[in-house]
């Protein structure tokens, strides 16, 4: 055996069997009507190749701990079945003087599984909660036990269960499939490997001599103990550090592609602890800027700035984005557009742009700008909180009562809904914005310059929309781009030598002039070009090499191809950038 690593020798015995074939078909045309459905649907071929070729179960099992076999033998061999040894007498009348003894096998695991559904809530007896709660909604469990426990307790379920109309009632309507979770080169965790992770170890963190302690104690090969334990200090030189449960929950949602096997990943789990704090410390802004100020829940006029109603769409635009993903049980795509609106929109665009207000604001801007910053920050905790439950109740405990909201935890508040559109102009006005903003800061890494240096900007080939846009909200498009002026030239006007970007028709001049040194820049873009140069030509010694090309396989040479094209993209810009310091 692959465990005990010895013979194992055949040993025949009477068994307990179940005849399932009636019960199979009944439970295979549940899910051919739709009745139950599987996520991803592929795996209902899983469940109609075991079904349509079930054979009868035995349910018997030679173990310690169990449910008994319910029968009892006399001494003549006879077997009696039922529910206890009183009934057993009473029902076939055996004198009292009448020895019996009882089975002393076990129910098998999945026999006894299979009554979960109903018989947790009362079952024999007619419950109100059987009544109320069953059939239940959703099933999650992994496609490997879709036979063993799935099946079983559908099969179940409808030979025990009737509705009011007599008809076999179903245990659940959905049955969502996971993958398994293997390790970073895809492999089953197993102890024989030496390559489990233990959640709790992940969430609070554990000590190398531990981990390895834990990893090569108790093995049925001691054999391999050597090898797990540099394989352990190879993994994890340093131990694993602490990540906090919310980190691991959030991973294990954005790695569940639908079916598919997970291959785990530490770097993602550091990814989302940082995510994590991005959201603690965004709220730690929020609220050093609202607690103890007017937030607008007593009274007081609000006046909206184009950022507080344009996060207030975005937001509303996630909601909507965030519950067609759970509908479907798309928790990945959940978990990405969970962290592409708190990182990027919410922390990284929207916090930035509250500031100029919360500085130079008047009393109703101010009021505005703390009634929108603790009403988006109470409402995404409720909408993250099925992804991070303890750090969304921590905060929301601080939030909700400067955004009015009242309640005992986050957990019983309504779920966020999607609301009508109210400020769609000022979405797109925010967003194009942006991108003038995020043009201006590529100007300045691509020309080295610091960001914190005010820069003056021309803009030609504005149209009224786009001139009315940056002029209306001159304040925090300069707070934000970092400039010293803005300046709008006619069309047939040529501008200075300068670095040049174009958001639509629109061109943004920076003039480089008394901005850089332009020898040091010209020796320092001379330097990556030669660099630049190198790696080109190494790739594509490496590409025009028939022994490697003829060898090597297609996805290492699909790699250097790619390398390839980023090496000749990086050169191509370096010496456009080098043209463009030149002419200065």
């Amino acid at each position: 055996g692959d465990r005990g690593g010895v013979p194992i020798e055949p040993h025949l015995t009477d068994q307990w069997y179940v005849r399932v074939g009636p019960m199979a078909e009944v439970a295979t045309k549940a899910v051919e009507d739709g009745q139950i459905q599987f996520v991803p649907k592929q795996y209902e071929n899983m469940y109609f190749a075991w079904m349509r070729d079930i054979q009868d179960w035995c349910i018997s099992r030679q173990l310690w701990w169990g449910h008994r076999i319910p029968a009892w033998y006399d001494d003549h061999g006879n077997v009696y079945v039922g529910r206890d040894e009183a009934e057993v007498r009473q029902s076939h009348a055996l004198a009292d003087d009448v020895v019996l003894h009882q089975d002393n096998d076990v129910l098998d695991t999945w026999f006894s599984s299979a009554l979960w559904t109903f018989s947790t809530l009362g079952w024999p007896e007619s419950t109100d909660d059987l009544k109320t709660f069953h059939p239940t909604d959703v099933l999650v469990t992994g496609f490997d036990i879709i036979f063993f426990w799935v099946a079983r307790m559908i099969m179940m379920t409808m030979h025990f269960l009737k509705d009011e109309n007599g008809q076999p009632q179903v245990p659940f309507k959905t049955v969502y499939v996971t993958g398994l979770i293997r390790d970073e080169e895809g492999q089953k965790m197993s102890k024989s490997k030496g390559n489990v992770l233990d959640p709790l170890d992940m969430i609070d963190g554990i000590d190398l001599p531990s981990l390895v302690a834990k990893r090569t104690a108790n093995m049925m090969q001691p054999q391999l103990e050597e090898k797990i334990a540099k394989r352990t200090e190879k993994q994890f030189p340093d131990g694993i550090t602490a990540h906090g449960t919310d980190a691991l929950r959030f991973t294990l949602a954005a790695l569940a592609s639908t079916g598919r096997d997970i291959n785990w990943d530490m770097k993602r789990l550091e990814g989302y602890r940082n995510f994590c704090n991005k959201l603690w410390n965004a709220s730690r802004y929020v609220l050093l800027n609202t607690e103890e100020h007017d937030c607008g829940q007593s009274g007081g006029s609000l006046e909206l700035s184009l950022a507080d109603q344009w996060i207030l769409e975005r937001f509303n635009d996630t909601v909507q984005q965030f519950r067609h993903a759970l509908d479907n049980y798309r928790f990945d795509q959940a978990a990405a557009i969970a962290y592409e609106f708190t990182w990027n929109q919410f922390c990284d665009w929207y916090l930035e742009l509250t500031k100029p207000v919360l500085q130079h604001g008047s009393d109703a801007q101010m009021r505005g700008t703390r009634h929108t910053l603790v009403t988006v920050l109470e409402r995404l905790q409720r909408l993250l909180h099925p992804l991070l439950p303890f750090i969304t109740e921590a905060i929301w405990q601080r939030v909700a009562p400067l955004a009015g909201v009242q309640g005992e935890t986050v957990m019983l508040q309504p779920y966020p809904q999607v609301a009508a559109e109210t400020y769609a102009n000022a979405r797109d006005d925010m967003e194009w914005l942006k991108q003038v903003i995020v043009a201006i800061r590529n100007i300045r890494g691509e020309m080295n310059l610091s960001p914190s240096k005010p820069l003056p900007v021309l803009i030609s080939q504005a149209d009224s929309k786009g001139r009315e846009r940056i002029e209306q909200n001159m304040t925090f498009f300069s707070a934000l781009a970092k400039l010293e002026s803005v300046t709008f030239i006619a069309d047939a006007e040529e501008a200075p030598a300068s670095a040049t970007a174009l958001v639509g028709r629109m061109e943004i001049h920076i003039p480089m002039a008394g901005l850089i040194d332009t020898q040091a820049e010209l020796a320092r873009l001379d330097k990556a070009i030669d660099k630049a140069e190198k790696d080109v030509a190494m790739v594509q010694r490496k590409l025009s090499n028939e022994n490697f090309v003829s060898k090597a396989p297609a996805d290492v040479i699909d790699k250097e191809r790619a390398k390839q094209q980023d090496a000749e993209e990086t050169l191509a810009q370096l010496r456009q950038q080098r043209e463009k310091i030149a002419s200065l």
